[in-house]
Order: structure tokens, then sequence, then C-alpha cells
């Protein structure tokens, strides 16, 4: 988006459009005010592959059936400090918030508390629920990996196993800010895969294997006959990182669960994996600010391969860009309101008009 002109939108609009656009859909309301607030938050937070951008394929699961309605997660197992849900298709983004809901008391009680979730619909940005770990002072871990289908290939091989399994970690620092990692084990994701297919570009390095194998940079390679598959991290050099990461996340969603790959496929989802813990539980808050907070120090000082950029912590662009768009407007990416307007207008709501005319 830095080499176009950005159209910016009212945050409090863009989510009330889709708020009501996934009710018209027939999602319940509770769950259709929760969905959109995380799918704004993505957008937000500058992850625009995993904000509004999902809406259009939210509303047809909706109307296919592939997402359900309404209802609630069916509890499979329940531990003090072990939970199994059976998602039923439900909306990732609900069935997730409403799972750290019942873990905070449970965290706080007990030190830690985890919850995996079979059989969730797709869950959206991960990085928009580290924002909940900030705001209640915990560490949350989240995981997730869509067993329905797969796009990347073990290290050595060239079938895809694996999803690209993203991992997500969140913890508060001394100063009232905080810590969002959100990584994938595949050097990039399906979705930017997408975008760029459609656009017709390429990616600038050679990210992906065709199927015999051979490196490149163009994600139509993903869509041959037979299919290419992303790279994991460390690329054809050092894939074995990231090999070894999408086997932890299948572990812990899928194993877990006694839910994944080995089951047959239902269509787009997710199995989540998620766990809280109460810094007061373990060597307590304060300790563990005074230490977090000393190395967000040591890194955000450090200094700099090239000085006009400065080391940053992970989260700490998207915190400062959520304040900033919060403010002036939630600059979208240039394909999601041509995608989402026609969908508007069929569905009787309509599109939010710009703030103001397009802007660097």
């Amino acid at each position: 988006m830095s080499n176009e002109a950005v159209v910016r939108y009212d945050a409090t609009q863009l989510t009330d459009f889709a708020d009501r656009l996934l009710r018209a859909a027939g999602l319940a309301d509770d769950a259709a005010a929760c969905v959109a607030r995380t799918l704004v938050d993505g957008d937000l937070l500058g992850h625009d592959t995993h904000g509004l951008a999902l809406l259009a394929g939210y509303v047809k699961e909706l109307e296919s059936g592939g997402m359900r309605k309404s209802g609630d997660p069916i509890v499979i197992s329940d531990k003090p400090a072990a939970v199994l849900w059976d998602g039923q298709r439900l909306p990732g983004p609900w069935l997730v918030h409403q799972g750290i809901d019942l873990l905070l008391p449970r965290a706080r009680q007990l030190g830690s508390a985890t919850l995996v979730i079979r059989r969730s619909h797709h869950i959206a940005c991960l990085a928009a629920y580290m924002l909940r770990a900030l705001d209640e002072g915990m560490l949350l871990l989240l995981a997730c990996s869509d067993p329905n289908t797969a796009s990347v290939a073990p290290f050595g091989g060239t079938q895809a196993v694996f999803t690209p399994n993203p991992l997500a970690l969140g913890f508060p620092l001394d100063e009232g800010s905080g810590v969002m990692v959100d990584i994938s084990a595949s050097i990039t994701t399906n979705g930017m895969s997408n975008r760029k297919r459609a656009a017709k570009e390429r990616f600038n390095h050679d990210w992906l294997i065709d199927a015999q194998g051979r490196p490149g940079n163009d994600p139509q390679l993903l869509f041959d006959d037979p299919p290419g598959t992303l790279l994991p991290v460390g690329g054809l050099d050092h894939g074995h990182k990231g090999y070894g990461m999408a086997l932890l996340v299948d572990a812990l969603t899928g194993g877990l669960a006694g839910h994944g790959r080995a089951d047959p496929p239902e269509g787009w989802g997710a199995t989540v994996y998620l766990t809280l813990h109460d810094l007061d539980a373990f060597g307590g808050k304060d300790a563990f600010l005074r230490q977090m907070t000393h190395i967000a120090n040591a890194c955000r000082t450090n200094r700099p391969v090239d000085a006009t950029r400065p080391v940053r912590l992970p989260g700490q662009a998207g915190l400062d860009r959520r304040a900033r768009q919060a403010a002036l407007g939630v600059g979208l990416h240039p394909g999601i309101a041509p995608a989402l307007t026609p969908l508007g207008e069929r569905l009787g709501v309509p599109f939010p008009v710009p703030l103001v005319s397009p802007s660097r």
C-alpha cells in the first residue's frame, strides 16, 4: 500500500458494515459483532490479508452452510486447566474470544489454562487476539492449523502436508505497551499468495517450489497440476526450522485435539490451541515486567544495520499503526472496497464512504 494512494475509512463505520453484513448473511448477533471487530482489528494492525479481505469469504461460507450461523461449541473434555471443544464449524473469531473468556478466570486461579478447539472455522488474524493479552496483563500463546487443506511441504519434500501453521505470542511490557509476535511456519501465507496471483504479481524472492522441487517466485505454482508448495521458514537452505515449527503447531492443534489431518476434510476451517499464563503465578508480574522490559530496551537500543531503520519489537509497528488509524482512519488495501461494495449492495448494507480524498 505504500506505493499507492490510500483511501481511509472510519474504523467504527467499517466495523458496523461488517457486523450488519454478517447479520444479513444469517450470523447470530453476538457472533457477528465479535467477528466484525476482529476483522477490523486485523486491518487496524496492518494485517490486511487477514482483516476485511476475509469478509466476502466468510459471507460465502455462511450462505453455503460451510460456516455455522448459531449455536455453541460442544465440550468434549473439561478439566480445570485443560479443555477441549468441538467448535461445530462456528465462526473462528467468536470461538477464540469465547475461549479466552473461559480461560481467564481459570488461569488466574490455576496459573495456566489451555483450550484446544477442533472443527473451528477460520480464525482470522492471530495478532488481533494478542490485544487481549496486553489488556489483561497475561501471557497468551495461540496457534492454529487447517487440517482440511495443505500448501507447505516438509523440508526436503515436494508434496504439501501442512498449512502455514501460524503461531502467536503476546505479553505486556512495563510502559503499558507489549509484545505481539505473529509468525508462520512458511515463508509467506496462502492469503498473500492468492492476492499476488489475482494481481498477476510475483514475490521478490523464490518462496515456492514447483512439484519437481525447483524454486520459483510465481504464486501460480500453487495452482498448477500437479501443484507446487510454499517453502517453510528457512527456505531451501534452512527449511528444517520452519518444518519443525509446523510439526510443533500440528502437535499442539490436531494432535492434542485428536482431530486433524488423519480425518476426512470438511472445508475451510481451523484447529486451534490457546494457553493463558498468569504472570503472578510464577515469578510475579513485576519480576516478569522487569526481565522483559530489560530485554525490550536492549533490543530497541541495539545499534541498527541501517540507521534509518531502528530495531523494533514484534508488534510495535502494528500497535503504532492501530493508534494512528483509529484516529485518522483505516487505510484499506485497494482491492477490499471493490470486492465488498457489490456484496453489500446485494445484502442491503452500503459500504462506508471514505473519510477524505485519497492521500499518501
